[in-house]
């Protein structure tokens, strides 16, 4: 039995938690109202996943 599964198991965990943690920041995206909230949460991903891009839906006039 190698050691490398204990590790291949907190990666998987590490993983997933970062995917719930992300929904959540992307659900309070979409609920923030102007532009500084959303910059602050966006800030927040980024800390959690540095490549992580969250839909800008442009206001129709």
């Amino acid at each position: 039995m190698s050691m490398g599964s204990v590790e291949r198991t907190r990666e998987i965990r590490r993983r997933r938690s970062r995917k719930v943690k992300l929904q959540k920041l992307r659900t309070l995206f979409d609920k923030a109202t102007n532009e500084g909230e959303k910059a602050m949460i966006l800030a927040r991903a980024r800390r959690v996943s540095p490549l992580v891009m969250f839909d800008v839906k442009e206001d129709e006039e």
